[in-house]
């Protein structure tokens, strides 16, 4: 009876409170080493809490970003040109770059918000990748995030298919729990 408890308590709180993730990826390096495991709030995104630039969020991106495409066809130094109505099924981990209605372009990796640099002291820029230099402005639409990655050369993200839907948002990286060493806040 008692484990049936716990067990149904674990659920619940994984459920509604704090949901663990694994890194599947290079895309959060160097903040986020693959296989490190991080927990999620999943409270704020039910509480209407808007989120802020800088944070690490868990969300649904739009279908196909799993395999890089946004379904429309557009130039590599471009990012998505039309919203994905459809949400993947598959996780992503990323950094809130672009909240609603910024002025976004990307020049070697580094983000531009209304012609300003961002200071973004955790990331490990690069000028190498088809999306490091996108020039031409996006505009983030109401209720949309902008996603990137920390490792910008190796990191798929709203650079290729666009801002994300604020209802597709699971929740706010918090913490990490493993590997010991590198238990902390985020």
């Amino acid at each position: 009876m008692i484990v049936a408890v716990a067990l149904g308590l674990a659920l619940l709180i994984q459920a509604f409170l704090v949901k663990p993730f694994r890194i599947p990826s290079e895309s959060m390096v160097p903040t986020l080493e693959v296989n490190q495991r991080v927990l999620v709030d999943r409270i704020t995104p039910k509480l209407g809490n808007d989120y802020s630039r800088g944070d690490i969020i868990v969300f649904k991106p739009p279908r196909g970003a799993d395999l890089n495409s946004c379904g429309v066809n557009h130039p590599d130094n471009q990012p998505c040109p039309k919203e994905t109505p459809e949400k993947s099924d598959t996780n992503f981990i990323k950094r809130v770059v672009g909240l609603p209605g910024d002025k976004l372009t990307v020049k070697q990796g580094r983000v531009y918000i209304d012609g300003e640099e961002q200071d973004e002291p955790f990331i490990r820029p690069s000028a190498d990748c088809a999306t490091c230099n996108l020039e031409k402005p996006v505009t983030v639409p109401p209720d949309h995030y902008f996603m990137m990655g920390d490792n910008r050369g190796e990191s798929a993200d709203s650079r290729e298919w666009g801002p994300v839907p604020e209802k597709w948002i699971i929740g706010k990286a918090f913490a990490t729990y493993w590997p010991p060493s590198r238990i902390g806040t985020l």
